[in-house]
């Protein structure tokens, strides 16, 4: 997919340069970074006013927290030159796109974690990873985890 994509974008760029000229084709990349960069600006003071509104109240901010990082994302790909990383960045930052965007991400994300095979539970110190040595008696893994501390009351 890395290899690909710039590939891909060459060839689009090829093909819109003969259509259109070279001059015209490096128009519009200059716009939309341009215009990319302004609507990052925009959005990303409207998300971060979001962030701190809901901080503020005291609301967990997971939704505000994914915009934030889709406009990041969609400004650096508006930024970079080519047609198909502009339409991904646009999606990424209007914000009436970016509720797909985040639905489509999750999405692949889900599908790939089951391709995944699922992690060994650690239980905790004493423990051993599979390959290492056991340095005392072995411990259930569904067993009880002790942390040694001292409690102190706060003033």
């Amino acid at each position: 997919m890395l290899v690909s994509l710039p590939i891909l974008e060459v060839w689009i760029l090829s093909q819109v340069a003969q259509q259109i000229g070279i001059w015209a084709m490096l128009a519009t990349l200059a716009i939309h970074a341009v215009g990319g960069g302004l609507l990052m600006r925009f959005e990303g003071t409207r998300a971060w006013q979001a962030l701190t509104n809901a901080y503020t109240t005291g609301k967990v901010p997971t939704g505000h927290l994914a915009d934030a990082a889709l406009i990041l994302m969609g400004g650096i790909l508006l930024m970079m030159p080519g047609y198909l990383t502009d339409v991904v960045g646009f999606l990424f930052l209007f914000r009436w796109t970016r509720p797909f965007a985040r639905k489509m991400i999750a999405f692949f994300v889900a599908r790939r974690s089951k391709q995944m095979p699922a992690p060994r539970r650690w239980s905790g110190p004493g423990d051993t990873f599979p390959g290492q040595k056991p340095d005392g008696p072995p411990k259930r893994a569904n067993g009880p985890t002790i942390i040694p501390g001292e409690v102190e009351d706060s003033p």
